[in-house]
This record gives C-alpha cells, structure tokens and sequence, in this order.
C-alpha cells in the first residue's frame, strides 16, 4: 500500500524521495562508529574529542536564579521578542567585554531561544527565491539550509589554512555577487579555531557596502579566547552597525547549551525584521531562563575559568598531537584544535578522506573527532572531554597520545 504521505512531502525536504537517501550523514556514522567500538572493546573506555558542548554544567550562580524564580507567578507569561531587563543586561555585557556602548537594548538587541534558531530566522528576513547566501566552509550550515528552503542558493567559500582560515572575499565571481543577499561569517571559527581582526572586519564592511550585501556574523564563541586574544565584536568596527547584525550566544561562554538563550544585535531596521519573524515563529524563552541568563551575563568571570581550563587542555593536547606527527597549534579561540588527517599507516593503510581516519581511529583506538572535508582533509579535537581534575585531564590526553602511536601514523 502506497504512504499516504508519499506525495505530501513538500520539495525542500526531498519530496517524493524523502526519507529514501541511503546517504548516512557525518554525526551519524561517528555516533554508529562510536557504539560499534564500544560494543566490539567493552573494556577500553572511549575517549571522545569529538564533542561539541562544554564539559562544565552552568554555575551554581545561574541555577540557584533558576531555582528561585520557577515558581513564581509572574514569570508563567508568554515572553515573546524578550524581557527588557534581559536586554539591557544583553547591552551592559556587550559594553563589558567587546567595548559596545552604543547599543540602544530596545531598539539594538533581541533574545532568541540559542543563536540556532536566530540563525534559521535571519534567510527568513532576507532572502527571496534566486538570492544568494555567501557562507564559509567548513561551517554550521543552518543559515545555508534554510536558504536553501526559501528558494535560495549557496555559495560557499573555502577556509583554507594558506589564508589563515579567512575567506577570500574576491574570489566571488561577479554574476554571484549581483545576487549574493548574505554573507554568514563566525569568528572565532568553529572548526578551524581561527581568529578575525579589525582589518578583516574592515574588509568585510567594505566588501558589503560596496555589493549591497548584509552580513551575519555568528559570534557564539565570542568570549574564548586565548594568548593574547582578546574578544573581538564585528559590530565595534566602524560601519558594521550599518550593514550587519552579530549572534551571540550564552552556550560556550557560559556553559548553558541546554538552556537555550541568546541574542541578536546590531542593525536596528535588521533587529526589527528578525524580531518579526520571531514572532510568528516562537512565544519566547521562558522568563525564569531570561532571568538566570541575566545573572551569567553579570558574571563574567565564568568564562574566565572556563578559558582558563580550555588552556591548560589547548596546551597539554597540542603538545601531544605534535609528538604523534600532527602539525598541531593552539588556537586563538574556540574550544577546537583543527589539524591536517594523517595520510595513512606505515603499514600501509591508506586513507582517502578526513572521514576515513575518523572512523580508523574510533575503531583501532576508541578515540572519537569530527572529521572535516569541505575544504581539505581536517580532524577537529575537542578540549571539552569529561575530566575533573587537571590531573585526570593530563592522564586522558596521555592516554590518547599513546593509543596513537601504536598507529604509526604518516603524514
């Protein structure tokens, strides 16, 4: 009997063939890979970095507001586009740490339920059936996807290590920046752990102005910084209000993922047409998470102790990866360390692709990354493995540098 739903599946999910891709996407092979390993090695413990969420629970600070306020009555309403005291602490935060002091909370800043669904929302606002969607790779495809949705099209540019991860702004052929609508840019970058500066930015707004582009820039690793890094806003250079928008997320910076908070600035007319579409999308985030996110966004030394352990790990795991035969270096943020796949074993093996050494590695060795083959073949390492000791943490990566040389990896 023919599924009623056969021929009800609009096209952007595939339509007729929805549902019938033997395609096995990349989280889902590392997930199959990692419960196969385990099933066939119950004895050896897995060690995963490949995860892409803090290891540390949000504050005690943070869950006691949390507590406080879930049971009183005035926070049982619809939240809609946010709470103003949300806001405002959004603003005073921004001031804070990247120097923002011309933000009206009001009429520059919008909470969303994590910067996710900002992203899903923002193609919604700007793009039209033909427009162009200017987006980096490899990258967090959201903003491409719901692009692709509404119609759109995809234009993707390579980080390549030869141009420190930065996009090549010209290589945009002219006939796709007639169209182009948006230019996604995340810095710190996810995967590649690279890092923009001012002149870049500049760059961007140039670039922008000059092709009556938009640009988003997701900034959720914002705050992670390292070495003499400091946080950097795209919107602190000068014209970026005027033709850009920035995310921000409560996520990475604050251990809260879960939690689901974050918010969108710049562009007051850009804000404006987000906070509509928010508003036929969502009801809000729950007051009570808005108001426990408000005590994070006053305590910013949790992410100062969440930076400081990132470091210490950055230090111990690329040290260790250099001693296998990786060309490993610390990042300037995030929490990933992004380096060049082995190109086999001395025993011969061979391997083709990024993916190919990811699941090699999971299956001899029980060490789970996330492999990257968009634009080179990359492995991304995590500093967000489970340890809660500095010592716990020197013996896991000891551990993983020792199940790799076993491998007699080349590169």
């Amino acid at each position: 009997m023919t599924n009623f739903f056969d021929d009800k599946i609009s096209d952007r999910l595939g339509g007729v063939n929805f549902g019938k891709s033997t395609i096995i996407y990349k989280f889902e092979l590392i997930k199959r890979a990692k419960a196969a390993a385990k099933k066939a090695h119950p004895d050896i413990s897995l060690i995963d970095m490949g995860v892409g969420e803090p290891d540390w629970p949000a504050d005690n600070l943070v869950v006691k507001v949390l507590s406080e306020e879930a049971g009183k009555p005035e926070n049982r309403w619809y939240a809609d586009n946010g709470i103003p005291e949300f806001q405002e602490a959004a603003a005073r935060y921004l001031n804070k740490v990247y120097g923002l002091s011309d933000l009206n909370p009001s009429e520059h800043i919008i909470n969303g339920i994590g910067s996710k669904p900002i992203l899903a929302m923002l193609p919604l606002c700007f793009i039209n059936p033909g427009d162009i969607l200017l987006t980096t790779v490899p990258g967090y495809p959201v903003s491409a996807t719901h692009t692709k949705y509404l119609g759109g099209e995809v234009f993707n540019l390579p980080l390549l290590e030869s141009n420190f991860f930065l996009p090549d702004l010209s290589s945009v052929p002219q006939p796709i920046l007639k169209r182009a609508k948006l230019l996604y840019l995340n810095y710190p970058n996810n995967p590649t752990g690279a890092v923009a500066n001012k002149e870049f930015f500049k760059n961007v707004i140039d670039f922008a102005i000059k092709n009556d582009i938009v640009v988003v820039h997701d900034a959720a690793y914002g705050a992670l910084t390292y070495d003499g890094y400091k946080p950097l806003s795209f919107l602190s250079v000068e014209g970026a209000k005027e033709i850009g928008v920035e995310i921000h997320s409560l996520s990475k910076a604050f251990n809260m993922t879960g939690w689901r908070i974050g918010f969108i600035c710049g562009s007051s007319k850009a804000v404006k047409a987000y906070g509509t579409v928010k508003n036929n999308s969502d009801s809000g985030q729950f007051r009570v998470i808005q108001k426990a996110a408000i005590q994070a966004l006053k305590h910013t030394e949790i992410t100062k102790n969440t930076i400081t352990k990132y470091s210490r790990r950055f230090n111990l795991l690329v040290n260790a990866l250099n001693e296998v035969g990786f060309d490993a270096k610390k990042p300037g943020g995030t929490f990933y360390c992004y380096v060049k796949a082995p190109v086999g074993t001395e025993n011969g093996r061979v391997f083709n692709t990024a993916s190919e050494f990811s699941e090699f590695l999971i299956k001899e060795s029980l060490i789970s990354t996330v492999p990257w083959d968009d634009a080179g073949k990359y492995i991304r390492f995590s500093v967000t493995f489970e340890a809660d000791t500095p010592q716990k943490e020197k013996n896991i990566i000891n551990e993983m540098k020792e199940r790799m040389k076993v491998l007699k990896l080349k590169f």
